[in-house]
């Protein structure tokens, strides 16, 4: 296709905006704004971007849908640039393929999925394909976007991908340098009321490029990608991993863990529901009293932490309970000898958290009149060494419990817990 057609894919008709609070105006032709406006997309501006972050910072009650609206944006302004620069033979179908791939690509989301990554929950992205295929009116709107649902699929699930176009594509959408990231940074940062996570987007996509058919960066452009990883260690340790949000995960977690284990609920009792629905779970089970901690999750009763330390990789009690459900019977010994002290204590308020290891490491080349180099050999701030320092200074083994309980007794019991093991 020639650079005049592929422009046109991405900005003839583009007269329909919505105003966004981060991004100002977004830009939709008619055939995406019907997509955008069908009901398995829409339902994501009912599913909370952050799940329980706005019982720390109110102000992050931003949703699953400004998400998708920001990553189709900052998507579609990055291939406006690689039209530009590249000698790429984009086709239109593919270009209307991977703008409808941004704006769907998380309709499989179902509510704190975050909290759920160790178990054996389906990815999102499997499940938004699903609804692509089962969804008759959401597969003919991506349709008569001029995009394949095939392709769409691809896209977003980087699985069958034969082709290279696709390829390229997928590789914007969810790589090392992509737009969720930077829609979700800035936006996560804005709605929380936080400086940590704002980026210079528009300089990162003027120095975007095409580089054996994955996105690079001009040299000059080196500083904001070691911003951007900056930030997310920053939002991490601030906003996603602080002390009140992980309560409310952990507290989450354990609820359903102990709904899966007594078989009250299901994974796929998850799949496709609101924040709504999933706040229903303790009236349909009102017979099982862990499900109360999601009700305590909702009215912002987080348990306390009471007991932590760092994260060691040949730890006794990080090896024992990183299977979940080990974990649970571990909280349980830990429990029995808490009911001596606290008569009213529950067994499900007794819940460890281990965080998961999260990388700051980036494939992304760098370019120069020198060529490509990788990231990692260029810059002087994420060496692999201070990528592991990163990591090792955000996880920590912690337990939380009501805040009556005190965190001497907790300690004392958890390293007898350790001496013995």
């Amino acid at each position: 296709m020639d650079r005049k057609t592929a422009e046109s894919a991405l900005d003839t008709g583009f007269d329909h905006t919505l105003r966004d609070p981060l991004w100002k105006d977004i830009a939709l032709d008619e055939s995406l704004r019907k997509l955008y406006l069908e009901k398995n997309v829409q339902k994501l501006a009912d599913i909370k971007q952050n799940g329980p972050a706005y019982n720390i910072y109110p102000g992050a009650v931003h949703t699953r849908l400004n998400h998708s609206l920001g990553v189709y944006h900052i998507g579609r302004l990055m291939m406006r640039k690689l039209v530009q620069t590249s000698d790429e033979d984009f086709s239109y179908t593919g270009i209307r393929s991977f703008l409808a791939a941004c704006l769907l690509h998380d309709i499989g989301h179902f509510p704190y999925a975050h909290s759920l990554k160790e178990l054996s929950i389906r990815e999102h992205e499997d499940l938004a394909c699903d609804l692509i295929d089962s969804d008759k009116s959401l597969n003919e709107a991506v349709q008569e976007c001029g995009a394949d649902p095939e392709t769409v699929k691809k896209i977003i699930s980087k699985k069958n991908i034969t082709d290279r176009e696709s390829g390229i594509y997928s590789s914007i959408l969810s790589g090392a340098l992509d737009p969720d990231k930077l829609d979700y940074l800035n936006r996560d940062a804005f709605f929380a009321g936080v400086p940590y996570g704002l980026q210079d987007t528009g300089y990162i996509i003027s120095s975007i490029r095409l580089h054996e058919g994955k996105p690079a960066l001009v040299r000059q452009a080196l500083s904001s990608l070691e911003h951007l990883l900056f930030s997310k260690y920053l939002m991490y340790r601030n906003v996603y991993w602080h002390k009140g949000v992980r309560s409310a995960t952990a507290m989450i977690k354990k609820a359903l863990l102990e709904g899966l284990k007594e078989n009250r609920i299901t994974c796929q009792d998850l799949y496709f529901i609101d924040d709504s629905q999933f706040s229903l779970f303790p009236q349909i089970h009102s017979g099982f009293p862990p499900f109360s901690l999601i009700t305590r999750v909702f009215r912002n009763q987080l348990l306390s932490r009471v007991y932590e330390k760092p994260y060691e990789e040949d730890g006794k009690l990080e090896r024992k309970a990183g299977d979940l459900f080990r974990r649970l019977e571990i909280e349980e010994i830990f429990y029995n000898e808490l009911k001596k002290h606290y008569a009213g204590l529950e067994s499900f308020e007794i819940i460890i958290d281990i965080q998961e290891p999260v990388s700051f490491e980036s494939s992304t080349m760098i370019l120069d009149e020198d060529g490509a180099k990788p990231f990692s050999d260029v810059t002087q701030l994420f060496t692999r060494d201070v990528n592991r320092q990163f990591t090792a200074s955000l996880r920590n083994v912690s337990l939380y419990a009501p805040s009556y309980v005190s965190e001497k007794l907790v300690t004392e019991l958890i390293n007898e817990y350790i001496r013995e093991n």
